[in-house]
């Protein structure tokens, strides 16, 4: 199975947020330190990233993957640091970035996510609704050190937020951008997702100052890229009124999707029923 396939598999599952908490294998993880005392666990195709900044008071955990990964990540934590994991910081609502909520907090962990996605976690059922909620913008102390969370407006989902760390100059962005070669753009419609509001949010994120991005899903990389991806996010619109306005049809804007955006089997019919209902 290819690098897709897999990440279509897992997205589907989290984008219907319709999972099942059953113990499937877990993945395979890699520990990546990006910085002194920034990590990212990472696996090749599915689930989400996950930031760690560690302090000597405790670990700031962004995102956690599915309950099924729990014991691996706190395994590959542990040999970083004997501090325990304080927070956990949902960058949305998807349970392949908040699905070891529970676990964390049986484990006394504070988990924050914005109110919007609190809701959308009431609404799909999911275990470990995150116990504090922010509006726009919130402030994590640690050890000395600082988390930011900013909710800037919609984009992947409606709840969608970024974690800044000022003194690391460091961005996790969760899936309001994704990174890596035909890895598409996932607009979830039925989350609150949207095409129009995403290029504006990233507006605003592209505003903080940071060098270092971590994706929700892909490899560790910088601002130029998230440069690209809100430029991207401009042509796609751009692409797709000019094909509504020429009149093409269904089959034909799916195949500039396809072609030009690397969009996936699993994005239709609904996102592309999304993409033009919000486009007209």
């Amino acid at each position: 199975m290819n690098f897709l396939s897999k990440f279509c598999i897992a997205t589907l599952m989290s984008l219907l947020a319709t999972l099942t908490y059953a113990q499937p294998q877990p993945s395979e993880l890699s520990l990546i330190q990006v910085q002194d005392d920034i990590y990212v666990i990472n696996n090749p195709f599915v689930p989400g990233n996950v930031t760690l900044l560690l302090t000597d008071e405790g670990v700031i955990m962004v995102d956690n993957k599915f309950a099924w990964d729990y014991d691996n990540m706190m395994t590959m934590i542990r040999s970083i640091t004997d501090q325990p994991i304080k927070y956990v910081i949902n960058t949305h609502y998807h349970g392949d970035h908040s699905g070891g909520n529970a676990r964390a907090q049986a484990d006394d962990t504070l988990v924050i996510a914005s109110e919007n996605a609190r809701l959308k976690m009431i609404e799909a059922n999911q275990p470990g609704l995150p116990d504090v909620t922010l509006d726009e913008h919130a402030f994590v102390h640690l050890g000395g050190k600082v988390a930011e969370i900013f909710r800037f407006g919609r984009s992947h989902t409606d709840g969608d937020v970024v974690v800044y760390f000022p003194q690391h100059r460091l961005l996790a962005a969760g899936d309001m951008f994704t990174f890596g070669e035909d890895v598409p753009q996932l607009i979830d419609y039925a989350g609150g997702g949207s095409a129009r509001a995403w290029t504006r949010t990233l507006d605003e994120v592209l505003r903080l100052d940071f060098d270092t991005v971590v994706p929700g899903h892909g490899p560790v990389t910088n601002k130029v890229e998230l440069t690209n991806f809100r430029d991207d996010s401009i042509r796609l619109r751009v692409r797709t009124r000019e094909m509504v306005a020429a009149e093409s049809s269904r089959d034909e804007i799916r195949e500039m999707l396809i072609n030009e955006f690397h969009w996936i089997d699993m994005q239709f019919p609904a996102g592309l029923n999304g993409l033009l209902l919000e486009l007209q």
